[in-house]
């Protein structure tokens, strides 16, 4: 498709983050909002994950991480509550509000777009948990508890993983394993769940689909169905703080409250792991205010991206050691018998119409989810 003089060209494999927004409240530690911080120390993961997956498909929710670190923030104590806190930068107790305005506005049929989380405690029956830590996590973070029997791991992974397929519309089917469960220690899994269904605003048509090129990150070439369109997008440039200028583009969602935004480097030379370190939800706020309108054209392969993520390593790279040790772990406010060994793995699923993809080699760029009123980033993604 040839393009009209002052027309920009897309075309790139991908990074992706997603987000929906609020009106700012701040917290107690940072002039930072409270959906910030939760999105930043979910970017903060993602750079760990980056860091030891580099050729990786790598998708994680901020948002749900954020939600599971904030529900286990009301059942620690003493030092392994104040690494959580920390880490966080906000303490669940004192913004519990705010927190369920988020939640209630992620979720929110004005975003038209399906978007839902859920939050469980799958509790091994006959075990008593802190009714304070209980109605606390159901009030903010709409967690419910579910009985299980754990002496017999395989029908509890079949209850832990029947729930998630439920909440994620049938397309994860398998979570927790029998090998992830003791029979005799374990006594409580906590489970989070964050799905996503979306139309484009500006949609792709069938005709202009044709297999092309895609190389990834890692430099190996795919031939792959991709998407095309030339419309109108809200684009914009900048640099890192190393003078490394890339580009960035947004795509609304047929909702409109919910947009994906593009970063993609701007010299081919540039890898996308020089880019990711820079972002943060002040970055994006930026990117929103420097786009303006541009005609460019888009090619992408239609996605749905799925992962599953080992919190222990990245989380304890950010200084959160105490609560993965089982003789220093304090979740006294979870249950009196407060050593408990954790289970940290999420389940994320993104499905769209389309995502970005490329045909200029060693180009790999940057996505994200951004609604126009809650800062609370949804999705990070690379592959």
């Amino acid at each position: 498709m040839s393009l009209p003089k002052g027309t920009m060209s897309w075309h790139f494999p991908f990074f992706l983050l997603a987000s929906v927004t609020l009106p700012s409240v701040c917290s107690q530690f940072n002039p930072l909002s409270l959906e910030e911080l939760g999105s930043n120390m979910g970017i903060q993961v993602f750079n760990q994950i980056v860091k030891s997956q580099p050729h990786d498909n790598i998708v994680i929710s901020p948002h749900g991480i954020a939600s599971v670190l904030g529900m286990l923030q009301l059942g620690a104590d003493g030092k392994t509550k104040k690494q959580l806190t920390t880490a966080m930068r906000y303490s669940v107790n004192g913004v519990g509000k705010v927190l369920k305005k988020i939640n209630k506005a992620i979720v929110s049929k004005k975003n038209k777009d399906i978007v839902t989380t859920a939050n469980a405690v799958f509790v091994k029956s006959g075990f008593k948990m802190e009714m304070p830590f209980v109605t606390r996590n159901k009030d903010v973070f709409r967690c419910e508890v579910r009985n299980v029997n754990f002496e017999d791991p395989a029908s509890a992974c079949d209850s832990v993983n029947a729930w998630v397929k439920n909440e994620t519309r049938g397309m994860i089917d398998t979570l927790l394993s029998p090998d992830l469960i003791d029979g005799v220690l374990t006594r409580l899994v906590l489970v989070n769940a964050v799905y996503f269904k979306g139309l484009w605003k500006s949609r792709f048509q069938p005709e202009n689909t044709k297999k092309r090129t895609f190389v990834a990150g890692d430099g190996k070439s795919y031939l792959v169905p991709m998407l095309a369109q030339l419309s109108v997008f809200r684009c914009g440039s900048t640099s890192t703080p190393n003078d490394l200028w890339y580009n960035f583009i947004e795509l609304p969602y047929h909702g409109e409250s919910i947009s994906m935004l593009i970063a993609l480097p701007t010299e081919s030379s540039t890898p996308l792991s020089a880019i990711i370190p820079h972002i943060s939800t002040k970055t994006i706020d930026s990117w929103m205010s420097m786009m303006v309108p541009k005609r460019v054209q888009v090619i992408l392969p239609k996605f749905t991206a799925v992962a599953q993520t080992d919190l222990k390593e990245p989380l304890k790279a950010l200084g959160i050691t105490e609560m993965f040790d089982p003789s220093k772990a304090n979740f006294a406010k979870i249950t009196s018998m407060f050593h408990l060994t954790l289970i940290l793995k999420f389940d994320e699923n993104v499905q769209t119409e389309s995502l970005f993809c490329s045909e200029r080699k060693n180009k790999s760029h940057l996505e994200m989810y951004y609604p126009e009123t809650v800062r609370s980033l949804m999705w990070c993604s690379i592959r």
